[in-house]
């Protein structure tokens, strides 16, 4: 029989327990207030009401807790009474409006650039619950500051408060930046921005001698700087000027847009101009990971907040809700490079040692984000001096003896703390050759595959733009995708028609795998992407879950040929002289800085950057100094071999790849015109294409000269019965490899069969 003694210890320990489950967690949102239910309409009748609810968050961080003291300047931060540093944060919630039809799973959306996110009707249809919540703290996602801090109705942008840093005694912080403006015009004055948004630093002295202004003609993909000018103190001036009468006119400093610039004789806009100067009111930007984090851990794990106001989320067995079982959170370019930072850095663990995402969904992403130093602007695009690419970009521990950096991995403080997700990432070809991805496959020497762990999958979407393309089975000139612009500050536009070829229903066939892998344990289909020349073990065992199906993915793996090599046209097996190309001689210099060849193809390389020795490039924190910074090193690139059209091999089966209607490129070509300063690049983020001639007689001139040396549509097709076949035979061997969903194949084949392709 227990002793009293025993009893006692036990009702102590009760007691204690009771008091601890009592008190508020240390994930710290302590009040949310939330907006009326708006529903949420469908077209689909099969759809159970949905309804969103809008709010604003409150939330403080302890600066002393080892999970918080990684972001920088936080112990710069001020503090309130309870010597904790404060936040604001809006959120939208899309859930059932009768909670007993809930899945269980909340999709946890990062918002990029500030755009608020609904779940798309196929998460609806599962009864999945969404949230979109902000952490982008340097635009505050488009708000005015008048409306920070208020709960506004309508609003569609999510964004975070954080604080400005400032010296111990209370003065203000200054620091060195860069901003620049980009083929822009006329006599008026110009605002730095950073892509569409406001420059975040104002500057700390009005005093021009104090700052350095100069104009560029050009840069190169290496960066290169071509004919760099520097301009006067004399001939600039920190303020607004009149369209008119420009700097001759009367110059005034606008306090609530002080990033104008009037120059003397007006802008040109063949030029690039650049600005280095002091700024002043650093933000802790890295808040927005803490931010982040704390609202998911809060709508998954807690009741009330601590004013008592009931979260919509919690456990309510009443009505038959059992709470948030699963989460993933997910972002999609900006925002997935915003996710593998937040997990790198070690923001899967709540402040109560909880792990936050039990999935996490990177898509076309393939760098960390440029948050967490001072300074930081991370709403830039991927232009030359733009940070992100610094550090492991890869998964497991690897090596990196090309940049002298410690071997490190992305996951390495997620297994410290056992919180890693399950993680899904898939990517494009546009990611490839122009976001700078191919060293998460490789490292910095390219020389190995590096080894991905078993809890990552890694799907490789070939010859596709940035996001994917519209689809669809277009062939007459009309209907083809038209010229994109390219995305950017005024970048310009291309050379070469939009690139079609669609991620949604890879991504549609990738969304029911990484439900069933968090929610049931079913694992997706094997890792499959562009590989080097050495077999890899692509899913090494460090979860202790290895089988024999992981042995079999092995094996298979090593019998592939390789598919990733050096961005040459011999090595890719890129065919020569296709039209529209073939007339883009001036574009091939730019290619050379890059491959030391005459190649039309071109990449966008890793950049060894020197931020100064304040700066720390393996966590991407700290503070740089050197503005621009020097170029150490052009990090070697490696790109997925083609086939005689010049499409992409070793990624995912995809129909219209797999069926093709032309050549499908990852990157395009700016075009010239008003916006000269980017002409012979890549067009930022954006892929191309170049249809099949319809007839083998249009593949010649009357000469009989080849105009086109692909085969036409007629030639690989036959006619229209033939495509509808290959359409056919391609969805089949999708659908059999996990990457398309049956009712999506049927769905293309019938646009197939619709379709124009050689149908008389």
């Amino acid at each position: 029989m227990p002793s009293p003694a025993h009893h006692r210890a036990s009702a102590l320990a009760a007691s204690l327990l009771a008091i601890l489950l009592a008190a508020p967690a240390s994930a710290r949102v302590t009040r949310i207030v939330l907006q009326a239910p708006v529903p949420l309409t469908s077209p689909d009748t099969s759809i159970k009401p949905y309804e969103t609810i809008a709010g604003h968050a409150f939330g403080e961080l302890d600066p002393k807790d080892r999970l918080n003291a990684i972001i920088q300047d936080i112990e710069l931060a001020p503090r309130n009474k309870n010597g904790k540093v404060e936040y604001e944060a809006t959120f939208q919630i899309v859930k059932p409006v009768d909670l007993s039809n809930a899945s269980g799973l909340m999709w946890h959306d990062v918002p990029n650039r500030g755009g608020r996110i609904t779940i798309v009707e196929a998460e609806r249809k599962f009864g999945d619950i969404g949230l979109s919540s902000g952490w982008q703290g340097d635009n505050q996602g488009g708000a005015t500051p008048q409306n920070v801090g208020t709960l506004q109705t309508g609003t569609t942008n999510e964004w975070v408060k954080v604080p400005v840093a400032h010296n111990r005694d209370g003065s203000t912080i200054t620091g060195t930046v860069l901003g620049r403006i980009v083929n822009r015009s006329g006599l008026g004055s110009q605002p730095l921005f950073v892509q569409a948004n406001k420059f975040p630093y104002a500057p700390f002295t009005l005093d021009t001698t104090q700052a350095r202004l100069t104009s560029r003609k050009h840069e190169t993909m290496s960066g290169g700087v071509i004919l760099e000018t520097v301009i006067a103190s004399t001939d600039w001036a920190w303020g607004k000027c009149d369209a008119t009468t420009g700097f001759a006119g009367v110059v005034k400093f606008d306090p609530t847009d002080p990033t104008q610039i009037c120059v003397k004789g007006g802008f040109n806009p063949a030029l690039l101009y650049q600005v280095v100067f002091t700024a002043m009111d650093p933000l802790v930007l890295g808040v927005g990971f803490a931010a982040f984090r704390d609202l998911e851990s809060f709508f998954k794990y807690e009741t009330k907040d601590d004013a008592g106001t009931r979260n919509p989320l919690a456990r309510d067995h009443k009505h038959g809700f059992s709470g948030i079982r699963w989460s993933i959170s997910r972002g999609v370019s900006q925002s997935g490079n915003f996710l593998r930072g937040w997990l790198h850095l070690g923001f899967n663990q709540d402040e109560a040692r909880r792990q936050v995402s039990d999935g996490m969904w990177p898509i076309i992403a393939g760098r960390r984000i440029a948050l967490n130093f001072r300074w930081a602007q991370p709403d830039g695009v991927l232009e030359l001096y733009e940070a992100g690419s610094e550090g492991p970009q890869w998964w497991a521990p690897y090596e990196d003896q090309v940049r002298n950096l410690p071997t490190r991995g992305i996951l390495d403080r997620c297994r410290e703390s056992r919180t890693c997700p399950k993680i899904i990432e898939h990517f494009g070809a546009a990611e490839v050759w122009e976001l700078k991805l191919p060293i998460e496959w490789v490292g910095t020497d390219a020389k190995n595959d590096i080894p991905i762990p078993s809890n990552v999958r890694r799907y490789y979407i070939p010859s596709t733009t940035h996001g994917g393309g519209g689809g669809g089975f277009a062939v007459d000139a009309k209907d083809l995708p038209p010229v994109p612009n390219c995305p950017g500050n005024n970048y310009g536009t291309g050379a070469l028609n939009g690139n079609p070829v669609p991620h949604t229903q890879t991504v549609n066939a990738i969304r029911v795998h990484f439900r069933n892998w968090v929610m049931a344990g079913i694992r997706p289909p094997p890792s499959l992407y562009p590989r080097l020349n050495k077999p890899v073990d692509n899913h090494h065992d460090d979860d202790g879950d290895d089988d024999d199906r992981d042995r079999d993915d092995r094996r298979r793996e090593a019998q592939r040929p390789p598919d990733l090599v050096p961005p040459t046209l011999d090595a890719m097996g890129f065919p020569r002289g296709l039209p529209k190309l073939r007339d883009l001689g001036p574009h091939v210099p730019e290619a050379a800085t890059i491959s030391g060849q005459d190649e039309t193809p071109f990449i966008n390389p890793v950049l060894d950057y020197d931020w100064g020795p304040h700066f720390n490039p393996s966590d991407g924190s700290g503070v740089p100094t050197n503005f621009p910074p020097p170029i150490k090193q052009v990090i070697k690139m490696m790109v997925p071999r083609v086939d005689a059209d010049g499409n992409e091999m070793g990624g995912v089966p995809v129909v219209l790849r797999d069926a093709p209607l032309g050549s499908y490129f990852g990157w395009n070509i700016t075009a010239g015109g008003a916006r000269p300063f980017h002409q012979s690049q890549n067009c930022d983020y954006t892929g191309g294409m170049i249809p099949f001639a319809k007839t083998k007689a249009e593949r010649f001139d009357a000469n009989g000269n080849v105009l086109d040396p692909r085969l036409s549509l007629e030639e690989r097709y036959g006619g229209h019965a033939g495509y509808v076949a290959a359409v056919q035979a391609a969805a089949a061997k999708a659908v059999a490899m996990g990457f398309l969903l049956q009712a999506d194949a049927d769905a293309l084949i019938a646009q197939a069969a619709a379709s124009k392709v050689l149908n008389p």
